[in-house]
């Protein structure tokens, strides 16, 4: 029987360019808008409302898909995803009104935010512990991947296509998708048939913590169990406060420097993809940092909070000067920065699921901190148009706030970071 030698990277790759596709798909709206919405009539005071419908979709969907996932696997549960969100992405080429833009916007997040749940947990079941934080920057890297292929790619077919034709090449990128990993992603790694034995192995053995839970069973919290215990909280909350900051570039950025630099579509597709560079590196370090800390010696508590705690040291202080940046390169490498540390501290947070919870509960809490970031987002996204009739000082200010408080959320909640054990079976202990 023919195995594949580092399976487990093969799938997490997948899942990376499955989050590209996602973050192409979603930047579209926002690259095109400075032209687009002179072509259907609508103002940025009706994007906002857009991209609110867009994001309250996403906030409903984190926890369902969450639940999706956790009931029919990851392997379906990204078909699923993917087939919803590609299909929304290509009906925008109809839209003519906020009416039809709110909805299939609302349909695409429906279906783009079972991406980060299925992720999370696609990442709990194919990687040991000490693997998971490096396997999240992989994902995660996808984001910001898309993010920058997504600003030069839209800009070409937008120039080239138009708009209409733009958004139903952008859906069949998704649908391609499903063929790979269909083909790759057979079954977990106990019984697929292509995973070697020593890789088996390393993977089932790296996944035990030795810890009151292993020895009783897999435990399968319910939604209300999971919010009985803090450590659920510090997720939730900590996403609440910290994703409002990746989402104001994601649907703002291209919008900044129409406003603020003069610049047009070729020049945001020119230069608007550079802050997403500084994301995906961070990604990548902010993962490679806690699993080296850890592979040291250091306990998963101690290198997940130090990780977590640098990448908003890094944040903060770019955040303030990009509040009062006056030059288009100085604002665009500040802002790189500021994704560099924001997918740190994000990398490392996404990943405390895994790390309290296991099995079907890990898909739960990443749904539920999805859609707690996603509350954040709408009420951010929702005071954008007015901060910046002011100008946009205010704007990065209001995200330079959001990063202690996700910080406070971690160090007060999350408690010595390891595996969550049940109330009642402390209590037989």
């Amino acid at each position: 029987m023919r195995t594949i030698k580092g399976l487990r990277w093969w799938i997490v790759g997948l899942v990376a360019l499955a989050t590209v596709i996602n973050y192409i798909d979603r930047s579209a709206l926002p690259i095109m808008w400075p032209d687009m919405k002179h072509d259907i009539g609508l103002t940025d005071a009706d994007y906002a409302v857009i991209s609110i419908m867009f994001t309250i979709a996403y906030a409903i969907s984190q926890s369902l898909s969450g639940k999706l996932y956790d009931w029919v696997g990851t392997r379906i549960g990204f078909v699923i995803s993917i087939i919803v969100w590609s299909i929304s992405a290509g009906l925008h080429s109809i839209a003519r009104s906020i009416v039809s833009f709110s909805f299939f916007r609302f349909t695409l997040g429906l279906g783009e935010a079972g991406n980060w749940p299925g992720a999370t947990k696609s990442n709990a079941e194919w990687f040991p512990i000490k693997e998971r934080a490096l396997a999240q920057g992989i994902f995660n890297t996808g984001a910001a991947g898309g993010s920058v292929i997504s600003v030069p790619l839209i800009a070409f077919l937008y120039l080239w296509l138009g708009w209409k034709l733009t958004f139903i090449v952008l859906g069949i990128f998704g649908l391609l998708w499903i063929i790979p990993w269909l083909t790759l992603n057979k079954k977990l790694p106990q019984e697929h048939p292509w995973l070697g034995e020593e890789e088996r192995e390393y993977i089932l053995t790296g996944q035990k913590t030795g810890e009151p839970t292993d020895s009783h069973g897999e435990w399968v919290p319910k939604w209300g169990e999971l919010l009985a215990y803090k450590q659920s909280w510090a997720v939730i909350l900590s996403r609440f406060f910290l994703d409002p900051i990746w989402w104001l570039f994601v649907f703002w950025l291209p919008i900044y420097l129409n406003e603020q630099f003069g610049f047009n579509i070729k020049q945001i597709g020119m230069a608007g993809w550079v802050p997403y560079v500084g994301a995906a590196a961070g990604s990548l370090f902010g993962g490679w940092l806690s699993g080296y800390l850890i592979s040291t010696g250091w306990t998963a508590n101690k290198a997940r909070k130090w990780a977590i705690t640098l990448g908003g040291i890094i944040m903060l202080p770019a955040l303030i000067l990009t509040a009062f940046a006056t030059q288009a390169v100085l604002a665009i490498l500040l802002i790189a920065i500021i994704l560099f540390g924001f997918q740190m501290s994000m990398n490392n947070i996404q990943t405390l699921p895994s790390d309290f919870y296991s099995g079907k509960a890990v898909g739960s809490l990443a749904g539920m901190g999805g859609t707690s970031a996603a509350i954040g987002v709408i009420l951010v996204t929702y005071s954008v148009p007015t901060l910046k009739a002011i100008s946009y000082v205010p704007v990065f200010i209001l995200g330079a706030c959001l990063v202690p408080l996700s910080l406070l959320a971690v160090f007060t909640l999350s408690g010595y970071v390891k595996r969550v054990v049940p109330h009642k079976i402390r209590g037989s202990e």
